[in-house]
């Protein structure tokens, strides 16, 4: 513990240089920026100033210190999109709307964001003095997991989706089956066959992730307010000067917490990241929360809590493999690892002896940048509300231009422009029949890791089924994934019988 102390005094005398002070500060506004257009998030951000961080000639800790600030700044910065208008920002904010939209539409929008902004400043937090203290031990444990553990993980996050939103528990069944039929759109790897594409070259390499979740959530988004502005039943959205109460950060505290943990240890997995783990940090909130349910979905403090403090978490937690095996635990670090090789840099174990300065450098920087993120947005909290004093006849071709720029920006055709029109006429509908999109969207992420993790298993045990159940990491998961289902039915039913029993007769 002595030398990660003495190690961590050299990282921030590294961070707390003032040009690398500077270069947090700009990335964490540029970060939270980006983060805020719909559809852009952080693995883009970080994608495309990369070349601009290489071709200023910054030193290797540098450059490296400024694309982590702007990933953390878009990992709270797709929050804004999300809350403010139902649009999530990436994979990982999702969850955030459930209850984030219902607390801006009531007129909490002040309250919701700086209660995310304080969840994600604890949750990052956190995770990075768990990384500091226990990294390279959880990362050597983390690669241990092979692909049928893997399944079963996804097989938990599947599990998890049975209590997570929705009151018709049939609708989102379904709602998670629409998202792995479009997950399994395009080339089969493995055969080279085209599924679901309907004859259409556009559609053989799939569909991004990007127009599913701007169809689906940013357009259909769109559909609904021109609907009731032509029925005449818009509304103006109220917005007050609410702030987070000491009420709610005492009504939460556990709740960030356990969401915390959540983040960390399922972000430290390669290649699961902030989605798998706000899923399941609000699946397990609701089931902690026992019979008291029945706020979330409609803007439970908790609700918006559990799934800020689990993704910002996980973003740490996918620096974890990254720095200390070389291996990248989500897409953005993936591109840090290229930035890295880009400087001749070899992340892996030898890192922390061979460059201190980057490695305890980084680390260091993440501690001033998540107190640089908590400084920079929450006096801006009042401001990002005003955004909905915007009227409607603006906002709406507003998240239009919004959404078609963020996708022929990163995308580059127009065919996914008419794509992202029928996904959000398709999820108009699915809102008109009160069905939850999360479940779709959830089902779309976790589909694609699934059936990849899947087909590996199956391949290295030469098609025998019995490798899902070998290890004991699996059947671990696996028990869990039970009860995820077994548990909230078997409270329910205890809790109605026992109100059936204290019923006067």
């Amino acid at each position: 513990m002595q030398e990660v102390f003495a190690s961590l005094g050299t990282g921030f005398g590294v961070a707390l240089a003032p040009f690398n002070i500077m270069l947090v500060l700009i990335g964490c506004f540029a970060g939270t920026l980006i983060g805020a257009l719909p559809g852009i998030g952080p693995i883009n951000g970080v994608a495309i100033l990369l070349p601009i961080a290489y071709g200023l000639g910054l030193p290797p800790e540098s450059a490296l210190i400024l694309l982590a600030g702007i990933y953390y700044g878009a990992e709270y910065g797709g929050r804004i999109s999300s809350i403010l208008l139902n649009v999530p920002g990436d994979a990982g904010a999702v969850m955030t709307t459930l209850d984030g939209n219902p607390m801006a539409k009531r007129g909490e929008a002040g309250r919701a964001l700086s209660l995310s902004a304080i969840a994600s400043f604890v949750g990052g937090t956190f995770a990075v003095i768990l990384m500091s203290m226990f990294g390279p031990a959880l990362a050597r444990f983390a690669v241990t997991f092979s692909p049928s553990d893997y399944v079963a993980l996804m097989v938990f996050a599947f599990a998890s989706l049975a209590s997570l939103v929705g009151k018709n528990p049939w609708k989102t069944l379904m709602g998670a089956l629409i998202g792995l039929m479009l997950a399994t759109m395009g080339i089969d790897g493995n055969t080279g066959v085209p599924r679901f594409t309907f004859g259409v070259p556009d559609l053989l390499a799939g569909i991004d992730f990007l127009i599913v979740v701007i169809g689906l959530f940013g357009m259909a988004e769109l559909f609904h307010l021109v609907e009731q502005q032509v029925t005449g039943k818009l509304q103006t959205l109220p917005v007050d000067s609410s702030f987070v109460r000491m009420a709610d950060l005492a009504r939460t505290k556990w709740t960030i917490l356990r969401a915390s943990i959540i983040g960390f240890f399922i972000g430290i997995l390669p290649g699961t990241g902030a989605s798998v783990a706000s899923a399941v940090a609000y699946g397990a909130e609701k089931r902690a929360a026992g019979a008291d349910t029945s706020e979330f979905g409609k803007g439970d403090v908790r609700g918006l809590a559990a799934p800020e403090a689990a993704n910002n978490a996980a973003a740490s937690g996918a620096m974890v493999p990254m720095l200390t095996l070389g291996i990248p635990g989500s897409g953005t670090t993936a591109i840090l690892l290229g930035a890295l090789m880009l400087f001749n840099v070899q992340p892996g174990p030898l890192l922390f002896t061979q460059h201190p300065e980057i490695a305890w450098g980084l680390i260091a920087s993440m501690y001033v940048g998540n107190v640089a993120l908590l400084i920079i947005n929450l006096p801006l909290v009042g401001l990002f509300a005003r955004m909905l004093t915007i009227p409607q006849h603006y906002l709406t071709p507003l998240i239009a231009i919004l959404a078609f720029i963020g996708v022929y920006s990163i995308v580059g055709n127009p065919f996914d422009l008419f794509l992202i029109i029928l996904l959000g006429m398709f999820g108009w509908l699915l809102r008109k029949m009160e069905f939850p999109l999360a479940p779709v969207i959830l089902g779309f992420v976790l589909g694609g890791l699934f059936e990849d993790n899947l087909r590996r298993a199956l391949s290295i045990s030469a098609g025998d089924w019995g490798i899902l159940v070998e290890s004991w990491k699996s059947l671990a998961l696996y028990g869990l994934a039970v009860l995820a289902v077994v548990l909230p039915a078997t409270l329910s039913y205890l809790n109605k019988r026992r109100a059936r029993d204290r019923a006067p007769t």
